[in-house]
């Protein structure tokens, strides 16, 4: 890289966080990213605005100052595509981002008047890039992958796809794809089961995520919406991504006469490099795979039918071998060897279709009616039996035995039972609605979901040590071997039992109102809505229960007529969250109908400061936000299965604050830094305030991207995630009031190299790359630093000295994956 690129990249390190203190441009500046309708960048465009010129650069990036508070046309041509006008009318100084799409089929809009700033900033929506989601690295890429490293979201497992926001766990996030609410599998109790998420980052058009204070039109849940729209294609085209870790291939098309679309894209994942690399050795056969499509069909100019659907299968095949897992001091180095027997074989199913039809009755009326159907069939088979000598380890250096158990301080052993089976279908019928008129936008919805879900629970567990069976540590004739005799039955150490058919059936609406306008020179948005849910539980054995719930919602946001860009907003309300078929299941497998919505006053305020450095856009965004919450529900928290106790008997609340620096740190490419604290604590019983599981109290996350400046094929992504310790790692049986120890803090850096060989500057008329539009190689290494990160413990006991001791159970250590992008 050249001398100044350098000089400039650490200079912008050392003084990023005095940001605020630089003034910026006086001019007006339009910039962004221009993309074709496969989102690649589009370079050497030429942007013209009064009498002023310039090119989008290699990376499709432009920025242009035009003259303040005027109407200035601006025009974008290419000579293979189709020219875009657009009208901008800007304030001194202010920056505005247009990433225009140019299309060489479709005839463009002429032109596009904008304003400065966009709905989604007002609404404290953060918008990500899916080209950028397709290229980052990671042990499992994606969206929820991207996620991670935004301030406020937190995850300590890499091959997890779920995630809590703000102190929330993974039950308490929104997922929509195409207006269609997609739900987490029920049963999978550790990330490296989970798979594939159902959201497919190669459908992907518009990614929106909001850590809180979300709108009414959003559903009822505690912590945050993701917000996903799959794109219309616009012409014939196959993608596909090859790795050691699966691949992926998307085919889409339009009919001539433009009237039919369709989208669909199949996956199939590997996770066998990541889970061999583990220090437990396995015979592993996971089969990840599913197929996705979206269709389209317009009828006439007001009505047209969408068809959303999706078909996955998990299965995942275990058969653990050995384990040893060195621990302990440098004075008193300790190792448990573990030899297992038996097997887990686990199956997870699910079919999703969803029928939209939308209907513009004119340009300000929209009605849209949508048909949906969510069933998914889990199977949780296990029997492993676990043999464990845990002793002390030869220190000696230079020792032929070094490393090698010398001593062994217990031998024992368990037997994991389970047989667990839930078949879960979700109807639902919705209407949609939206009304415009003199400036104020109105939505509306009603929501019909019949839920339909029959469970089989058994599990049992039994611990012995040095041969004696160990009891349940409240059981009430507790042994004491091999010291005295026991002659008291013998029980599993852990045993539940149950089996639930349970009818939930909810009634959901919302009304909301918001408008822009002025005060004074100021720009203001407000929006102002409410949520009623009603639902009824019953079945077999269960006592019909029903409840109602309102939450009202708002939201404000100015912009004032300030020299420097600020934005200025609040949110908040009441938000409920009504228990799904888990929250109403405690950890004997009972269903309690009479379970309440959790309930949170949410209030949260932020601040987007946009500004410039060397003439390249950044900006700080900064949120801090508070939540009460009552009629909370405990839960226990292990890897990423959550267990509650399915009794309102907690209240809790959550602060904190996100920090989130983005912008051309290299010029022409999108990364940010981002910060978060938080505290969360929860009081049960009115036994005092401690920790709840997800108090990740500090939080750091990056995206950086760079190129090599003279060879701007070659391009490097580097994600990386630091996250402080969660309470957690105790027996599974632990009071959370005896036990409030933190896991080790979790550090990850996922590195990914590319090399682009063809792409919309460097086509090819004849040869082997002819065929190709987009072709690219790289390989990814995860988990740079080799980070030894944990996320529960197994428990070893020594019978002699009654200790216990806790083993960390280890995540995957680096790995390296070779990968490949085409399209056709």
């Amino acid at each position: 890289m050249n001398t100044t690129h350098n000089y400039n990249r650490l200079l912008l390190n050392a003084l990023y966080f005095l940001i605020p203190l630089f003034s910026i441009a006086q001019n007006g500046t339009v910039q962004g990213v221009i993309l074709d309708e496969l989102n690649h960048p589009i370079p050497n465009v030429n942007i013209t605005a009064d009498n002023i010129g310039t090119q989008s650069n290699e990376n499709g990036f432009y920025a242009i100052k035009i003259p303040d508070s005027k109407n200035i046309t601006t025009t974008y041509s290419h000579v293979s595509f189709k020219s875009i006008t657009a009208s901008f009318n800007l304030k001194n100084g202010e920056l505005f981002e247009f990433n225009p799409v140019m299309n060489p089929n479709v005839e463009q809009i002429e032109t596009v008047i904008l304003s400065g700033t966009t709905r989604k900033d007002v609404q404290g929506i953060v918008n990500l890039n899916p080209a950028v989601i397709r290229k980052i690295p990671g042990a499992n890429p994606g969206i929820e992958n991207l996620l991670k490293t935004l301030p406020g979201v937190s995850s300590n497992n890499e091959l997890s796809t779920q995630y809590s926001v703000r102190g929330g766990n993974y039950d308490e996030n929104l997922v929509y794809v195409n207006g269609i609410e997609v739900y987490r599998p029920f049963l999978v109790r550790s990330g490296q089961q989970e798979g594939l998420s159902f959201v497919n980052a190669d459908m992907t058009q518009n990614v929106d995520f909001s850590a809180g204070g979300f709108q009414a039109k959003y559903g009822d849940k505690l912590s945050s919406v993701l917000d996903i729209t799959y794109r219309k294609p616009v012409d014939f085209a196959i993608n596909t991504d090859l790795s050691l870790l699966g691949g992926s291939l998307t085919v889409e098309g339009v009919s001539k006469d433009s009237k039919l679309t369709a989208l669909v894209g199949m996956r199939y994942r590997d996770n066998s490099l990541l889970v061999d690399a583990k220090e437990t050795q396995t015979n592993y056969d996971p089969k990840f795979a599913d197929i996705q499509t979206y269709l389209t069909y317009q009828f006439t100019d007001k009505f047209s039918l969408n068809f959303l659907g999706n078909a996955s299968i998990n299965k995942y095949n275990y058969e653990p071998e050995t384990r040893q897992t060195n621990f302990g001091t440098i004075n008193n180095p300790l190792a448990l060897l573990v030899f297992y027997d038996g097997q887990e074989k686990d199956a997870y199913q699910t079919l999703l279709g969803a029928l939209q039809a939308t209907y513009d009755v004119s340009d300000d009326l929209k009605l849209h009616l949508i048909g949906s159907s969510y069933h998914t069939t889990e199977e949780e088979y296990f029997d492993i039996l676990a043999q464990y000598r845990l002793g002390e380890v030869n220190s000696n250096i230079g020792d032929e035995d070094l490393g090698e158990v010398e001593y062994s301080e217990g031998i024992g052993g368990q037997l994991n039972h389970g047989r667990n089976d839930l078949d879960a279908l979700i109807s639902t019928i919705e209407h949609k609605g939206s009304y415009t008129t003199n400036g104020n936008d109105f939505d509306w919805s009603v929501k019909l979901t019949n839920e339909d879900i029959r469970d089989r629970l058994v599990e049992w567990e039994i611990i012995d040590s040095a041969g004696f069976s160990i009891n349940p540590p409240k059981f009430r004739n507790p042994n004491n071997q091999p010291y005295e005799a026991y002659e008291g039955p013998l029980v599993a150490f852990q045993n539940v039992r149950a089996t639930n058919n349970t009818t939930i059936n909810r009634l959901q609406a919302y009304v909301q109102w918001s408008r822009r306008f002025e005060i004074g020179e100021h720009e203001v948005w407000a929006n102002a809505g409410i949520r009623s849910h009603s639902w009824t539980v019953n079945g077999d054995d269960i006592v019909k229960s029903s409840q109602t719930v309102f939450s009202p919602r708002g939201q404000f946001a100015i912009k004032p007529n300030w020299k420097h860009d600020m934005l200025f907003r609040v949110s908040g309300g009441l938000y409920y969250q009504p228990p799904f078929y888990r929250e109403l299941r405690d950890s004997t497998g009972t269903v309690n109908p009479d379970v309440k919505a959790q309930k949170s006053i949410h209030f949260v305020a932020g601040n987007d400061y946009s500004f410039q450095i060397w003439e390249r856009p950044f900006k700080l965004t900064t949120e801090a936000y508070y939540k009460k919450m009552t009629d909370v529900n405990p839960y226990t928290l292990e890897n990423v299965r959550i267990r509650y106790q399915a009794d309102n008997n907690a209240e809790a609340y959550a602060y904190g604050l996100d920090l989130r620096i983005n912008g051309e740190f290299v010029p022409g490419t999108e990364s940010w830094f981002s910060f978060g604290y938080l505290k969360t604590e929860e009081n049960i019983d009115d036994r005092g305030f401690i920790a709840r599981p997800t108090d990740q109290r500090l939080k750091f996350g990056a995206l950086f991207q760079d190129y090599v400046p003279n060879m701007p094929e070659m391009k490097m992504y580097l994600n990386l995630v630091y996250n402080t310790g969660l309470p957690g790692g105790s027996p599974s049986y632990a009071d959370p009031y005896d036990y409030q120890n933190r896991l080790p803090d979790y550090k990850r850096a996922d590195l990914g190299l590319q090399y682009v060989i063809v792409d919309e500057s460097k086509a090819f008329d004849s040869g082997w790359k002819k065929p190709f539009k987009y072709l690219s190689v790289g390989f990814e290494i995860f988990n740079v630093f080799d980070a030894q990160n944990s996320i529960t413990n197994t428990w070893v006991r020594d019978v002699y000295s009654k200790r216990q001791y806790a083993i960390p159970n280890y995540l995957t250590p680096r790995v390296f994956n070779v990968r490949t992008t085409m399209t056709f």
